[in-house]
């Protein structure tokens, strides 16, 4: 049974076959303007039409010519390959290895048979702008696995082609559009050009990479804007024949190269075209379609670079810049560009001057931040926001920074520090936990002081927060916490003293040896100022009384038998601290030896 055969009962009895397939829809991969123009080189690897083949026809390497004008400069080169079954991902071009980066696929079941094709991407420009004109030959491109199955329906074919755009100066300004996928055209295939502003029709083309085209099956047809096209290669009725609009070559077996003039379908002042490929019966893939218009618009865009702000200010200084380069028309003055936080607008700008095609303008802007705003946080510039000025491209226009504020730090309050009172309310304090106990954010910097004007000034700092000594209590430090933007929290904590328990030692040996030689008792001294002392012997008889203004006892009494010196043994006092925290007085005993 004939490729046509097969194609016919395909599509007439779509319904009654369990039929069906899948793609990657052929959409925008990319836009460039200038003073632009495209063009294509490729070849076939099949040596003759697989619909009026009675073998195999596929080989693995073709070759082409690329003869530009001298004063053509690439500027883009997208390498597309492909072929029938899963797909062969490395070629080489020239010699190079080549390696995809993108792939597309797409899949057809007659049961109980499924056949799949495939198509490769790769970005080649650097090399085309380095080898220039001359020949290019793709190998390496083997479909062998696959191509049995698919000689079962006339779908064996593989193929490569260099989508190239150009630039010369003659050209006039531009707009190149390149689409891309992989989507069979059982039915149509339509492409929707939009924000257009075509002010010359001279010289508007239209062109498209397809496979697997028959020149047999005249089932096919191109529109724009609803009008059909035809040239001299490609009938209204046959576009997908085999043929190479840039060779005029018609035996570009499975395979289509070809542009079409289309300034007499598209009008000055369109802002949008529609293309539509169709097909009723023969089997076509569409990989690739480029447009080339005169439309000459801007193409606003900007870039957020770097902020600056200071401590708690509540504000920051955005630097940016507007470009207008991939465009064809001057960027108005004036043009709105809108500054965002959580989608709410919190200011605007607008840009100067005209900006030329390819050309940018810098500018800073000072942004007062709404209550709330979190320490960190995204800010986004759109430009034209207002959607004033008519673009090349309408989805471009956005760039975003995140943003920390500069604020002080947080911190913990911290509890005054009590210690026991040396005399007249002198202490020794420790408080070097303080250091971490006080910070919330455990990178923060700490330091201590003793007013708050060193605080703020960081000058004469504490240093021995282990034994620090207070010489009157209360006293304030102040606690300086400090982060990485150099931002600061001053708090502060008091160093309190207070009145401890002193310490009898009631042992007197009165001989003068240094040791014991009076009744010490420890912490009494300038500490308790209005304490009374009284010292009774064992009969309950008053012998000696002692303040704060008299020397401790060294066991003489005012009224004794021997020089007034009090016999050894036992004897027993009351202190009375005349402290608020202690009400009741101490007693105890001592003992008195010579």
């Amino acid at each position: 049974m004939s490729k046509n055969t097969f194609k016919s009962i395909y599509y007439l009895f779509f319904l009654l076959f369990f039929v069906f397939g899948y793609s990657q829809n052929v959409d925008l991969y990319t836009q460039v303007n200038g003073r632009y123009d495209f063009t294509f080189v490729g070849n076939t690897m099949n040596t003759a039409e697989n619909n009026l083949s009675s073998g195999l026809v596929t080989g693995t390497s073709s070759s082409a010519i690329l003869n530009l004008d001298p004063n053509d400069t690439v500027i883009k080169a997208y390498l597309y390959w492909a072929g029938s079954g899963d797909g062969d991902f490395d070629v080489s071009l020239n010699g190079n290895a080549i390696t995809s980066e993108r792939t597309f696929s797409h899949v057809r079941v007659f049961s109980p048979y499924t056949y799949t094709y495939f198509s490769a991407f790769k970005d080649i420009t650097s090399y085309v702008q380095s080898y220039g004109n001359g020949v290019y030959e793709l190998s390496g491109l083997d479909i062998s696995a696959y191509e049995a199955l698919h000689y079962t329906r006339k779908t064996n074919f593989a193929g490569w082609a260099i989508l190239i755009v150009y630039e010369n100066p003659s050209l006039p300004l531009n707009q190149i559009n390149i689409y891309d996928g992989l989507q069979g055209v059982p039915e149509s295939l339509t492409i929707n050009l939009t924000n257009l502003n075509v002010l010359d029709n001279n010289g508007a083309t239209a062109g498209f990479l397809a496979w697997e085209g028959d020149a047999q099956l005249a089932t096919e047809s191109f529109y724009i804007n609803g009008q059909v096209l035809s040239n001299t290669l490609n009938p209204y009725n046959n576009v997908f024949n085999g043929t190479n609009s840039v060779t005029g070559s018609n035996t570009l077996y499975n395979m289509d190269l070809d542009i079409y003039d289309i300034e007499n379908y598209i009008s000055i002042g369109n802002t949008n075209a529609v293309i539509e490929l169709t097909s009723s019966q023969d089997f076509i893939m569409i990989n690739t379609v480029a447009v080339k218009l005169n439309s000459q618009l801007p193409d606003a865009t900007i870039t957020l670079e770097d902020y600056t702000t200071s401590c708690n200010s509540g504000q920051i200084t955005v630097d940016y810049t507007v470009y207008n380069v991939n465009s064809t028309e001057i960027l108005p003055a004036n043009t709105a560009i809108g500054f965002y936080i959580d989608n709410v607008l919190i200011g605007t700008a607008a840009t100067q001057n005209p900006i030329a095609i390819g050309g940018s303008e810098q500018n800073a802007i000072t942004l007062t931040l709404p209550e709330g705003t979190t320490e960190t946080f995204t800010l986004v510039a759109d430009v034209d926001y207002n959607g004033a000025v008519t673009e090349l491209n309408e989805n471009n226009n956005t760039s975003e920074i995140e943003i920390t504020q500069w604020l002080s730090p947080l911190f913990n309050a911290l509890e005054d520090l009590y210690s026991c009172n040396l005399g007249f309310t002198k202490g020794i304090f420790d408080f070097a936990d303080y250091e971490d106990s006080v910070k919330v954010n455990p990178d923060d910097l700490v330091s201590f002081y003793s007013t708050y004007e060193d605080a703020e000034n960081k000058q004469n700092e504490i240093t021995n927060t282990n034994t620090y000594e207070a010489l009157t209590t209360p006293q304030t430090l102040y606690v300086r916490i400090e982060n990485d933007f150099g931002c600061y929290s001053i708090t502060s904590f008091n160093l309190i003293t207070r009145n401890c328990p002193p310490t009898v030692y009631n042992a007197v040996s009165v001989n003068n040896d240094g040791y014991n030689d009076d009744f010490f008792i420890d912490g009494l001294r300038d500490i308790f100022t209005d304490f009374k002392l009284e010292i009774y012997n064992r009969w309950g008889k008053l012998l000696w009384t002692g303040n704060n203004n008299v020397p401790n006892w060294d066991g003489y009494v005012k009224d004794g038998i021997g020089g007034n010196k009090a016999p050894e043994g036992t004897y027993f006092y009351i202190l009375y601290l005349n402290d608020e925290n202690y009400p009741d007085p101490l007693t105890g005993y001592l003992y008195l030896t010579y």
